[in-house]
């Protein structure tokens, strides 16, 4: 169990959540997955590694109307985001397992959004914190292709599928969604206009029909500021951290 915890305010306030106070805690690649995703009213979304469910109560928050269900594998963090969904009255329904062992009703069950953020490291390549929670949710031990696999099998025809990423493992996500899923639009994220991107947004299309598009870089900071200072953050990107913007891959700017 969690024990010592903080309770964060995300979208200037609209999104609260329990977070551990050391280990995992969720931050603005939550927030920018949230604001990518494009659902509406009625829909069904599915955010697998949820975590304590920051990224699908901000999309909440943005889109009202939604059904969403969360995955995730460890017990301390889905009892978080269990307790964070009823203080922001989403309907959110989170289950505790493995996403290599859904559970039945999952299994049959499609959405019409998929949304992840894995671990960003790989395991095999020796990257591993001491904290557990961390280490898991930094580099686990499920290869990346299996997310998506399994992810890809839960969208609903037409669906779509979104995932931030570190930009080393963009050639792996490639590969598991080519000849999968079309009309993916690739969108790197620099932390400013002379800095090479550090992470991408992808979004496909189930049953998609159109090419693969490379879109410019989302660009965070108007200048070389220090990464995380609010003030510095582009016009766009405050819309998405303060106000609950959303955000289209698919724009062409």
């Amino acid at each position: 169990m969690i024990e010592d915890t903080t309770y964060d305010a995300f979208l200037g306030g609209k999104v609260h959540a329990l977070q551990p106070k050391r280990g995992f805690r969720s931050g603005i690649d939550a927030v920018l997955l949230a604001a990518s995703v494009p659902a509406k009213s009625g829909e069904t979304v599915l955010e697998i590694g949820c975590g304590v469910g920051v990224a699908s109560l901000c999309l909440n928050a943005r889109v009202a109307g939604l059904a969403i269900t969360g995955i995730e594998l460890q017990s301390d963090y889905a009892g978080l985001a269990k307790q964070n969904a009823a203080t922001n009255n989403a309907d959110f329904t989170i289950f505790c397992a493995d996403l290599r062992a859904l559970p039945a009703d999952l299994r049959q069950k499609q959405f019409t959004h998929v949304m992840m953020n894995p671990p960003y490291f790989d395991r095999t390549q020796g990257h591993a914190a001491t904290d557990t929670g961390r280490d898991v949710a930094l580099a686990g031990d499920t290869p990346l292709a299996d997310w998506l696999d399994i992810g890809i099998r839960r969208l609903a025809p037409k669906g779509t599928l979104t995932i931030i990423q570190h930009i080393t493992r963009l050639p792996e996500v490639l590969s598991a969604v080519s000849g999968r899923l079309g009309s993916i639009h690739l969108r790197p994220i620099a932390a400013h206009s002379s800095a090479a991107p550090g992470l991408f947004l992808l979004q496909a299309k189930h049953s998609g029909r159109g090419p693969f598009e490379l879109m410019l870089p989302l660009v965070m900071h108007g200048s070389q500021a220090k990464q995380g200072d609010i003030e510095s953050y582009t016009p766009q990107v405050k819309a998405i951290l303060r106000d609950g913007a959303s955000f289209s891959i698919r724009d062409p700017a």
